[in-house]
């Protein structure tokens, strides 16, 4: 964290006019890593927060330049360096939304699960593990199959059961 401490000590000194200790800048840097380290994130986003700030003056500072000059070349950097201020400060905004809110990660993904309520009787059946077809158990829920599929033909055994052929249908189609 050294570094880190060097560097803003350097970057803090120019703008601000003053000389910046060390070892309390490094202090400072240490302070704020346990801050984090305990979950505390206040310093961060009172930082983001005001960068948001800056980076939209920064945005409304260049697009206004931008207007108020006739040369095309400086029309068009005052524009681009707007649009990245403004990209910024998006970026920024998502960030500080990230650690208001933060993403919920799980250890299984497969949650889903299916539920059919037939005449009362509810079969649940569950995606994850399940080597059992479900839809077979809504077949057979009360003893008998509930399959409504198509007609098969008339098996050899009992031959008065036989399908109707087209000789003894009626003349309207229906039966």
């Amino acid at each position: 964290m050294l570094p880190n401490a060097v560097v803003a000590r350097e970057w803090s000194q120019v703008p601000f006019n003053r000389d910046a200790d060390l070892t309390a800048t490094h202090a400072n840097v240490v302070q704020a890593a346990e801050r984090v380290n305990r979950g505390d994130l206040s310093s961060a986003e009172a930082v983001l927060t005001a960068q948001t700030v800056t980076l939209n003056a920064m945005f409304a500072n260049l697009a206004y330049q931008a207007t108020a000059t006739k040369n095309a070349d400086l029309f068009e950097r005052y524009l681009r360096l707007a649009f990245k201020a403004q990209s910024q400060y998006r970026a920024t905004c998502e960030t500080l939304a990230l650690l208001k809110n933060p993403p919920v990660f799980t250890r299984q993904a497969n949650i889903a699960s299916q539920q059919v309520v037939n005449n009362g009787t509810v079969v649940t059946a569950s995606r994850a593990g399940n080597s059992e077809n479900a839809q077979n158990k809504l077949l057979e829920a009360h003893a008998e199959r509930l399959d409504g599929g198509a007609a098969g033909g008339a098996g050899g055994r009992d031959t008065a059961l036989a399908t109707v052929g087209a000789l003894n249908r009626p003349a309207n189609g229906r039966g």
